[in-house]
């Protein structure tokens, strides 16, 4: 039986000057996907330090963990069992720029983002920000 791949991530948030909820979208050209930015555990790290880590790593952002938003459930390109918590995220620090795997990431309206993220998944997880929002 083989062992399930750890990863975490994050729904990095913020509201514009008018009301609107934002959050942070990458794109993997490794992939083509535009997902929220995640990413495979360290050995002996928590799923909250990768969350951290994995979103510094690719947006740029140094953020604080806010409450948990869910956990998705799938299998890799490879075939193997994955699973991924997610917790919503303020930004404290740092400037959006992609990098580490990424080539683009940006600020998107959640209105918009259902229509951008590649994954059923990914766009689950939205809706139960918006609903905690």
């Amino acid at each position: 039986m083989t062992e399930t791949v750890r990863a975490a991530g994050g729904l990095v948030c913020r509201t514009t000057p008018d009301g609107t909820l934002e959050v942070v979208l990458v794109h993997r050209p490794a992939y083509d996907d535009w997902a929220y930015p995640k990413g495979k555990l360290h050995r002996g790290e928590t799923e909250e330090e990768a969350a951290l880590r994995e979103v510094e790593e690719e947006t740029g952002l140094r953020c604080r963990l806010e409450e948990e938003v869910g956990t998705s459930r799938y299998r890799d390109p490879l075939g193997r069992a994955k699973t991924v918590r997610y917790w919503r995220m303020t930004p404290e620090d740092g400037m959006l720029a992609p990098a580490h795997e990424v080539d683009d990431a940006r600020w998107v309206p959640v209105s918009d983002a259902r229509s951008l993220l590649t994954y059923s998944r990914d766009v689950a997880l939205l809706a139960r920000l918006e609903a905690d929002a």
